[in-house]
């Protein structure tokens, strides 16, 4: 029998979620680390379920949590990226599996997109995952200004409103690729796919629906691969990555098989708020870690 693109896609994805629990796992199992409470309490799974809720249903997922962790100080600034990339990569993975089953999209701009953000994540997360305290708190800022703006645009009907392509070739597939090379990179510093991937497929002449199986794919794929990466580092905070993944894989469930679809216009508008001010709230703390010491 022969197989489908889309049938090995899955199978992928079965085979990077198994990689990355065991390698999370294993690395953990063999650390030794302070003493201290690394159980996700009911705060952490809150958000992991709140975050992947509304992902599934297209809000997205690392700004709010990003906001959530900064506005309650559970996570450390410089922690954030490694945390979104490891607790997040199962729920999404589980996105994947659903949006890539139900949703047609042409096979060589799936596989072409999906590992064009793969190398750009792998690249990118060796050099986030050495970067200073302030120079995260920089580009977590900046990142979250660009989503607050991109929410925004979405809300008041200024994108693109796309076509019907199922699919691209030549330049504009090229231009795709190296888009989502650059979206993957990024994705390392917490900033999420979704907005940028569904303006370049609509700018593109894509229908807007093909951004859920494009997005969810590439992030299913980088986001174990720079996970993994985080996790040997040790640049992320456990209890909170645990509570991401336990909270949010029953609410991505939950969001595409029983709700399918909420009036979420107020909830936009809530998560601008939200995110513009943990963004300012970033950079003041980046501005204030680079003054000098006085007496």
């Amino acid at each position: 029998m022969k197989l489908s693109i889309t049938t090995l896609i899955l199978a992928a994805l079965v085979v990077a979620s198994l990689w990355f629990i065991r390698r999370w796992w294993r690395v953990e199992r063999r650390r030794t680390t302070a003493a201290g409470n690394r159980t996700p309490g009911s705060v952490e799974l809150l958000i992991g379920f709140v975050a992947n809720f509304f992902d599934t249903l297209g809000i997205g997922s690392f700004a709010p949590t990003t906001a959530a962790f900064k506005l309650s100080g559970r996570v450390a600034d410089e922690d954030i990226p490694g945390t979104l990339n490891v607790g997040h990569a199962l729920p999404t993975i589980a996105q994947a599996l659903i949006f890539i089953s139900i949703v047609s999209v042409e096979p060589l701009t799936l596989v072409g997109m999906i590992a064009a953000a793969v190398a750009g994540a792998w690249l990118g997360v060796g050099y986030v995952a050495r970067l200073p305290r302030r120079a995260i708190q920089l580009g977590m800022g900046v990142a979250l200004l660009a989503a607050a703006l991109l929410f925004l645009v979405s809300l008041l009907g200024w994108m693109p409103g796309g076509g019907t392509a199922e699919g691209l070739a030549g330049a504009k597939l090229a231009l795709a690729i190296c888009a989502s090379f650059l979206l993957g990179a990024l994705m390392m510093l917490g900033v999420g796919l979704y907005a940028p991937c569904l303006i370049l497929v609509s700018l593109l002449g894509m229908n807007p629906l093909v951004a859920f199986p494009i997005m969810m794919g590439s992030c299913a794929f980088l986001m174990p691969i720079g996970g993994a990466r985080f996790v040997s580092t040790g640049r992320y905070n456990l209890r909170a990555a645990l509570g991401l993944a336990f909270g949010g894989v029953p609410a991505v469930l939950i969001a595409a098989y029983i709700v399918k679809s909420l009036p979420l216009d107020w909830l936009r508008w809530l998560v601008i708020l939200v995110v513009a001010y943990a963004a300012i709230s970033m950079l003041w703390s980046a501005r204030r870690s680079s003054s000098p010491v006085t007496n």
